[in-house]
Formats: structure tokens, sequence, C-alpha cells
């Protein structure tokens, strides 16, 4: 199972850098906001769900939340250059994603009510499944997110609030633009709530199964906080933070961290399976050529 991690998060950070080097070529228009440095909490939360009857409500930050979903990764890349084979037939972009069960939005806190709305029509059919609503501590700002909090937990919505905390609100940091705990924002609204300060993906699959399994079992909401760092701009080339602190935080890199639990040669031949796998959906795209 640890290898299927492995693969799944070098799967989307390789994705991530592709699609910086499309952007910096003017391959693709417009902006992206990438994952990389999260992976593990895409693929420790997002990675056990069931595509078929979870849904997942993304945000601008989304690739790595659709991939680790079991989205296509041609359909990802095509939207993004803009293709009519693309997920939205190219009109959603990088940030604007719908298929099957996963959607997302660039608007902080735009798909938080409809997230709940499809919760409550689950409720009401009596069908199984958690809705995920992807959140970053910009959004805690929102008034909306506040309003939807109260009418989850009034009417026990089976809604993982999923809150990566990686510190900054594009290039603010949070000691400049949040009060109070995020921990207990949940807690006034008698919604249970944990959080986890790691980049490890192994404590964080184990943390989320009792989380998510909870959800599914009592049909209640819940509040999770992920600690975590991007390892990347907020956009393209918004970063304005210190050499000393992206060092520091370099050092907990997901993909380092996973590493203590495989080999070195089993970590190389998924990094080979995965540069492979890419570089043949890149091929069927550009045809037989090195982009």
């Amino acid at each position: 199972m640890i290898e299927k991690d492995v693969y799944n998060m070098l799967l989307i950070r390789k994705t991530e850098e592709l699609i910086s080097e499309w952007f910096q070529q003017n391959k693709i228009s417009g902006t992206t906001h990438l994952y990389i440095g999260q992976e593990a909490n895409a693929v420790g939360v997002i990675g056990q769900l069931d595509p078929l009857h979870d849904v997942v409500i993304s945000n601008h930050r989304c690739h790595g939340h659709y991939l680790a979903f079991q989205g296509s990764l041609k359909k990802l890349l095509l939207e993004l250059l803009g293709s009519s084979e693309g997920i939205c037939k190219g009109y959603g972009g990088s940030q604007h994603l719908k298929d099957n069960n996963f959607y997302s939005n660039g608007i902080q806190g735009s798909f938080i009510p409809i997230g709940c709305g499809l919760a409550f029509a689950k409720t009401l059919k009596k069908e199984s499944g958690v809705i995920v609503i992807c959140l970053g501590d910009g959004t805690l700002g929102q008034g909306v997110l506040y309003e939807s909090l109260n009418i989850t937990s009034l009417w026990n919505l089976p809604i993982l609030f999923l809150v990566e905390n990686n510190n900054y609100a594009q290039s603010t940091p949070i000691k400049k633009h949040l009060a109070g705990s995020i921990i207990k924002r949940a807690n006034v609204f008698n919604i249970k709530s944990s959080h986890i300060t790691t980049t490890d993906i192994v404590k964080i699959k184990n943390w989320s199964a009792d989380i998510i399994n909870y959800i599914r079992v009592n049909q209640k909401p819940y509040w999770c906080v992920i600690n975590t760092n991007r390892l990347c701009a907020h956009s393209k080339f918004d970063d304005f933070r210190t050499k000393k602190e992206i060092q520091k935080i370099l050092k907990k890199d997901p993909l380092r961290m996973i590493r203590k639990y495989v080999s070195k040669e089993t970590y190389c031949n998924i990094e080979t399976k995965v540069n492979s796998y890419i570089q043949n959906i890149v091929n069927e795209i550009y045809g037989e050529q090195d982009v």
C-alpha cells in the first residue's frame, strides 16, 4: 500500500512540475496554483475516499485533490491547454473543474454552501457518502463558511471540512490576517475537530481514516486541520518568503519523508514508472516529442 502512496504522491508532484514548465513556456494561459509540498494531504485523506459515492469540493489549488480522487491526468492536462476534450471542454482551466463527483472553484468559500446542499441531498435520499470540502487558511475570513458550519451542525450533514493550513493567504502570513484559533472555530458549532502537524503520509492516513469512519458511521460533520507547507509560490511568481524559511520547510518535503518507508531502489523504480506514464500521456496529446 505504501508503494501506491509513493506513486500517487509522485504523480501529483511530477504533474505540477510539468504544469509549471508549461506556464513558463506560455503553453498555458491564465494562472495556476500548484500543490507542491502538500501531496501527503491529498493522498492521505482524499485518497481514502470512494469516487462513486463520496464527493470532493476543492478550491483554487485543486490539481492534487483531483488526481488523488482518481481523476484523469489526460483530461486535466487537456483542460489546462484549453482543449474541447478536457474535463470542462477547456472552459474551466486550472481552477474550475467538474468531473463526476469532483468540483472545484477559484472563488474562496463559494463552493462551501454547494457542498452543504449536496450533503443535505444525500441525507434526504438516505444515500451513503462523505462530502469533503477543502479549505485553506485564507478561506477562514469568509462569512459564508460560518453560515455553512451552523447549518451543517444543525442538520447533521456528513461533511468533512479539510483545512490545509499552509500559513499563508496568498503572500500574507497567517499572523497578519487571522485572529483566534483555527481548530476552535468549529467547536462553537458543536462540530468535532482534530488537527495534525506533519507531512508524513502514514501519520496523515491513520489520523484521517478514523475521522472519515466517524462521519460514515454517525452521519455527522467533522472539522480537521492539517498544518502543512507549500514548497512553491502561491501562484506563479508571488513568493516573498525568505530563503531561510523555504530551506526550513524543504526539510519537511513529504516526498522526502516517505522515503523512510521504502528502499531507494523501490522509490526510484516508482519514480521511473510515474515519469513514463506522464510522458506517454504527453505524447498522446502532442505526439512523439519531448515537451
